[in-house]
């Protein structure tokens, strides 16, 4: 796929025309960094719609500054008394104020929005994110799970609708940036490159006592807790690596994974010739979201800038599956395709909640989602032994929406019964 085909390059048109946006998630991580982006460029961008879940006082501030047109919030009762605070004029002259799920897809699909920051975590991005793909948006991809539980289809369907995927993620955008739309014949292979998160060398003997507060507290990025933890645990790597895949059309087998301890190389893609072309800065989120709201062209950040001569060396290490098995797991889902990868995902994020809720050990992450997905292929095992075993097509490929959003629901479940045992 090739993103950069779409836009005219025409300093004219970039410079005349405001582009649209909506923001899903406006009040997490990568919604707060993407209005300090837009704060830098009020004559770029205008604000068109913004969502959140549960910061409703931070949203309430959103709104004044930023008058959107449309507000997306989580239930009826908030949109409503969303609506009676801004009756004296203080959101814009017609802010419309929408709730659920529904409202996130009316806000992504809405015909006079341009560009949708995917920015929801979890699952929850997945139907909002497949809107925009339909109504042919561009799509600025910072959530990684639509493409982990539904890659193929989203695929396909930016393909028929003319949508374009740009990759948010600091390493999926590195690659992006180092590719250049070269094909797929000439890449040799990806390199996603990790911190290896607070635990890169605590020793295994003391992986039992690990603390919430000490998994949250990441060395190089400041993120949201439910990617602290999968980038502790380095579950964060696999789902890259799932959406490497789907985003680049590479094969499992030519995307590796490698520890870059400064956080100063944030990918690199290796070439059939033997190049290798890498993407360098600070550990700053609005560099790579910056380059997706600009794109085609670059916008002139206000941040700290990397000095090179500050660098006393450069680190790489492979990484060690010992420490990281979450890693070895996701890579297993990855290869093995249809519905695993969702089944993964639900369970991640129902056990990573749970050591979020300090119901569970650090180290039982890893235990639990490696049962349920032994519990996965058990099922796909006895499918395949006796042929009246009723298994459900979900499980086997991902077709639809509904199917990934199952998938998703059954390793939850899954992992709820395990959590049911852990004490």
């Amino acid at each position: 796929m090739k993103p950069s085909e779409s836009l005219s390059t025409s300093p004219e048109t970039q410079d005349s025309v405001q582009k649209k946006l909506t923001i899903l998630g406006s009040t997490g991580s990568i919604g707060l960094n993407t209005l300090d982006i837009i704060r830098q460029f009020p004559q770029k961008f205008r604000i068109e719609a913004l969502s959140c879940r549960n910061s409703i006082e931070s949203l309430s501030e959103q709104i004044k500054e930023f008058k959107p047109r449309l507000v997306c919030v989580d239930t009826a009762k908030q949109a409503s008394e969303l609506r009676e605070s801004f009756r004296n004029g203080n959101s814009g002259p017609e802010t419309e104020f929408v709730w659920s799920t529904e409202g996130l897809k009316q806000i992504s699909s809405d015909p006079e929005v341009d560009l949708v920051v995917a920015g929801i975590v979890g699952s929850a991005g997945l139907e909002p994110t497949f809107a925009a793909v339909e109504a042919g948006k561009i799509v600025a991809v910072a959530n990684k799970e639509p493409l982990v539980m539904a890659g193929e289809l989203f695929i396909q369907t930016a393909k028929k609708t003319g949508a374009k995927l740009l990759p948010t993620d600091s390493e999926h955008n590195a690659i992006f940036q180092a590719l250049h739309d070269e094909p797929p014949e000439r890449i040799a292979r990806l390199i996603l490159t990790a911190s290896g998160g607070p635990f890169r060398d605590l020793p295994l003997d003391e992986f039992e006592k690990i603390t919430l507060a000490e998994a949250l507290n990441h060395p190089n990025w400041e993120m949201g807790r439910k990617i602290t933890i999968d980038s502790a645990t380095m579950m964060n790597k696999g789902l890259e690596i799932i959406e490497a895949h789907w985003l680049f059309n590479t094969p499992v087998d030519k995307i590796d994974v490698l520890m870059q301890r400064e956080s100063i190389i944030h990918s690199m893609v290796e070439f059939i010739d033997g190049s290798f072309l890498a993407q360098m800065g600070l550990p700053d989120m609005r560099v790579p979201i910056a380059y997706c709201l600009g794109w085609p062209e670059r916008l002139p950040l206000k941040i700290p800038r990397l000095d090179p001569v500050s660098l006393n060396a450069l680190h790489f290490e492979a990484i060690d599956e010992q420490r990281f098995p979450c890693l070895p797991l996701s890579l297993k889902a990855a290869k093995q395709g249809g519905g695993a990868p969702a089944v993964l995902n639900g369970a991640n994020e129902k056990v990573v909640a749970a050591f979020l809720n300090e119901e569970i050990r650090f180290v039982d992450i890893a235990k639990i989602l490696a049962s349920v997905m032994q519990d996965l292929d058990e099922t796909l095992q006895q499918t395949a032994q006796d042929s009246l075993a009723d298994i459900p097509d979900f499980l086997l490929k991902i077709k639809t929406l509904e199917d990934a959003l199952q998938a998703d629901q059954w390793g939850r479940e899954q992992a709820g019964k395990v959590l049911k045992h852990v004490h």
